[in-house]
């Protein structure tokens, strides 16, 4: 019954619409799969953007988040004085998850209408045959072609999952650094979950035919869009998304100090101080000058002379 269920709402219908959009786009199943890609994320385009509207709303509320931890020392307290701070927002913690736990059965779905189509074997273009829609549209577009560009969809390409792990890496830094007040919880979750997820989907695109890596990679792409209309595309720019690594100078330059407001005050207190020195200096200097002519004026010249008698 789940395989009868599977095979009719997923498998099927993922077949046929990539045969259809590949006979229409000149024979060219890489084609078919950017254009499947755009179509999953157009009908999934509302849960997306609730997710990206949530996750805003998550690092608005940060602070106040803050506030209940350190008001509340009870743990059951803090936790409905949180979920009251939820309900109060209309924020969903969970609904970050949404849009990627319903692309996961299309993942699944997906790898297998990629085998079975490319794959090249003949059971499997009798497995195929069967699964195809009685329209002659579809029926005359099989077999459909396996290259696009340098790849073979059929098979794990060494570039792809470089890509893969590059777009899915962006997509989420753009998005953790809209959370800048979050705690040190969740900022050291942001991170694990910023490494982690570009790694293992890198991982799975070396082992996986090419086809279903191309869909990674062009949902990672809409993906890195999106996120710049919500969060603004000043996200995206190297200097932000990079701003981790240090800056690298060359021998010979000096580095100024960062302008701290105590730095400021110790130099200006520094600044004061040389000031009055200086002031001091030149006063005594001056009075130092004053006290040499009244010497010279009183007993420096020579001494005036006497009537002749």
């Amino acid at each position: 019954m789940i395989t009868f269920l599977w095979d009719n709402i997923l498998v099927n219908p993922m077949t046929n619409a990539l045969i259809a959009l590949d006979h229409a786009l000149f024979g060219n199943f890489g084609l078919a799969i950017l254009a499947f890609t755009i179509i999953v994320r157009a009908l999934t385009f509302p849960l997306t953007m609730r997710q990206l509207h949530s996750t805003r709303a998550m690092s608005e509320i940060q602070p106040k988040i803050k506030d209940i931890q350190k008001k509340y020392k009870d743990p059951k307290r803090r936790n409905e004085e949180t979920m009251r701070l939820y309900k109060e927002a209309k924020v969903n913690p969970l609904g970050c998850l949404l849009p990627m736990v319903v692309q996961f059965p299309v993942w699944i779905a997906l790898y297998q209408v990629i085998r079975l189509t490319l794959a090249g074997a003949p059971e499997n273009y009798v497995d195929l045959s069967q699964r195809l829609y009685s329209f002659a549209y579809i029926q005359h577009a099989v077999p459909v072609g396996n290259s696009f560009l340098w790849l073979d969809l059929g098979r794990p390409n060494i570039v792809l999952p470089i890509l893969v792990g590059m777009s899915m890496w962006i997509q989420q830094r753009s998005m953790t650094l809209t959370n800048a007040a979050t705690s040190p919880q969740q900022q050291q979750m942001n991170n694990t979950m910023l490494w982690m997820m570009p790694v293992m989907f890198g991982w799975f695109s070396l082992t996986v035919p090419s086809g279903l890596a191309l869909y990674w990679l062009a949902t990672n792409v809409v993906g890195i869009i999106m996120n710049g209309f919500v969060f603004g595309f000043g996200t995206l720019h190297p200097a932000k998304l990079f701003s981790f690594l240090p800056f690298r100078r060359g021998p010979g330059t000096t580095v100024a100090p960062r302008r701290t407001p105590a730095l400021n005050a110790v130099q200006s207190q520094v600044t004061a101080e040389d000031g009055d020195t200086e002031t001091r200096t030149s006063d005594g200097a001056a009075t130092r000058n004053k006290r040499k002519n009244r010497r010279r004026g009183s007993g420096g010249g020579a001494p005036p002379a006497r009537p002749k008698s």
